[in-house]
């Protein structure tokens, strides 16, 4: 192991950041689906082994001693990114005679700038460094850092973070109803990174007894959060989530929208499964209505007649404000509540867009090169003002995420205080039979283990499903099935800690990293002097 350490330490020029690269992609084997989280005890110790090569020339300014950590940490993310982030171009091929042309822009240029974190995370770590234990608190203080600052820099795009790696499994989903998703990327990366140790054997006992602390801790309160008796039920509803497995290329298609509205009338209104009852609610997917209720209030009363006494049907639509058609009106990402009269009875906007995809940033720059809205629909879309629970069936309050909203922890934890459901609809049709699906549905279900929430998801095509609140699947649909699950949901518990408490805990985490490479950096600077 020595030797092979001290190969890596010494790599330099293309082989160096080759390696970075490689190191970085293999990590992404460790998110959804393929959940091999034992990648990263490689990754991560050769990306320590690579920092430690990353001197510099001692006759160097400072900064410019810290570009080949930088350079280390961009091939490792660029890797990281690129792997992890290759589906994303699928959905230029919905319409590539159209939008082909940007599939380089999106499969390499969202890596390439996403990288930039990462190589700030190596920066950090590297400014900490020294020659035991110490480096590898510096990593974990780095990325963490750069985590945190990817969930909301340039709009935000914390998209496989870390800290899922570690989460593969409910049980080891636990923790982070105490640390947050803050404390779990830089925990995630500490011990990742703990096998870099055996090379150079200092503080290997006390990198081995640290492993093997937090990794039983993390076991342990996953078996007994899993293991202890739910708390009873207060109330419960009924519910149908509904999956139609549209095909996108006849999504806006005018000639095929009634058979595609008459799919979910279908789906929606069959009797329910044996051993389950009525629905109270039933849960259509993002934008699944396909037109405007403005055009067509026809479809309000086939609603209407669909939804049986006291039910309520939760859809994503297209919302317009303004006169149909005109040019001043606005478009909204939405979801609506009806009820059994067929009446929309509330809407929620959807706040976080997709730049690119849902609207155009800079849009009058880039229309002069003739560069409009990549994905997602006919029209750009505003954004809505603020999020608000919609109530239910049963005195319940449903807080609704659209699409990618529900990967941002901080956006979930604050709208969800004051509800008792998660509900998440999305389209990750647009993204077929690839990874992105299922990191997607990852995040969610994670969101439901720091929020103490069930979460109800409703994909157009994949994945569908219905999580407790710890995080265990009770029932989901299949990438590429169509059909509906029907569930009956408890409704008891709550956050094991506070939104705010789970925060503080996080940077509390990493600050204690950064204490304690600081310290080990001085104590090892004063000791050469």
């Amino acid at each position: 192991m020595q030797r092979f350490a001290g190969r890596i330490i010494l790599l330099w020029g293309w082989r160096r950041s080759l390696v970075a690269f490689f190191a970085g992609a293999l990590a992404v084997l460790a998110q959804a689906p393929y959940d091999f989280f034992a990648v990263c005890f490689v990754s991560f110790p050769v990306l320590v082994w690579l920092l430690d090569g990353a001197t510099g020339e001692a006759s160097d300014r400072w900064l410019k001693r810290l570009r080949p950590a930088f350079a280390i940490g961009w091939w490792f993310g660029f890797g990281y990114f690129l792997a992890g982030l290759w589906w994303i171009g699928q959905a230029l091929l919905v319409e590539a005679d159209n939008f082909a042309w940007a599939l380089p822009f999106a499969v390499v240029g969202i890596p390439l700038a996403l990288a930039f974190f990462y190589g700030f995370a190596a920066v950090v770590a590297r400014l900490f460094w020294s020659s035991d234990i110490g480096r590898i608190a510096a990593l974990a203080f780095g990325f963490g850092l750069a985590e945190w600052l990817r969930d909301f820099l340039f709009t935000g795009f914390p998209w496989n973070a870390v800290g899922y790696a570690a989460m593969p499994v409910p049980i080891l989903m636990q923790s982070v109803s105490v640390t947050g998703m803050i404390g779990m990327n830089a925990l995630a990366v500490f011990v990742f990174s703990l096998p870099a140790l055996i090379a150079a054997r200092r503080h290997l006992r006390l990198g081995l007894v640290l492993f093997v602390i937090l990794v039983a801790a993390d076991v342990g309160f996953g078996y007994f959060r899993l293991a202890a008796p739910a708390e009873p039920a207060t109330r419960s509803i009924d519910v149908r989530i509904v999956q139609p497995a549209v095909d996108l290329s006849e999504k806006w298609d005018a000639s095929v929208r009634d058979r595609i509205f008459a799919t979910l009338l279908g789906i929606s209104g069959k009797a329910p499964e044996r051993g389950h009852a009525k629905p109270q609610l039933v849960l259509w997917p993002e934008t699944s209505v396909p037109f405007l209720f403005t055009e067509r209030p026809d479809a309000l009363t086939a609603l209407g007649d669909m939804l049986g006494d006291g039910q309520m049907l939760i859809a994503g639509v297209v919302r317009e404000e303004g006169s149909s058609g005109n040019a001043g009106s606005r478009y909204y990402n939405s979801v609506v509540a009806i009820n059994d009269k067929g009446e929309i009875t509330d809407a929620v906007d959807k706040v976080h867009l997709v730049p690119f995809g849902e609207y155009l940033p800079f849009a009058g720059l880039f229309e002069r090169f003739g560069i409009g809205q990549l994905v997602a629909g006919p029209m750009n879309f505003a954004a809505g003002n603020e999020r608000h629970p919609i109530a239910m069936p049963n005195g319940l309050r449903a807080v609704p995420f659209i699409c990618y909203e529900v990967i941002f922890a901080d956006l979930v934890t604050v709208d969800a205080a004051s509800s008792e459901l998660i509900v998440n609809v999305t389209n990750d049709a647009w993204f077929g039979d690839t990874p992105g699906p299922y990191q997607h549905f990852r995040q969610a279900q994670i969101r439901a283990v720091e929020n103490g929430l069930p979460l109800l998801r409703a994909a157009n095509n994949g994945i569908s499903a219905v999580v407790d609140s710890r995080g265990r699947i009770v029932d989901a649909l299949a990438v590429d099935a169509r059909g509906a699950i029907d569930a009956h949901v408890p409704i008891s518990g709550r956050a094991l800690l506070s939104a705010d408490q789970r925060r503080i805990n996080g940077l509390l985490i990493m600050l204690l990293f950064a204490l304690t490479a600081f310290t080990l950096n001085v104590r090892q600077r004063l000791r050469v002097n």
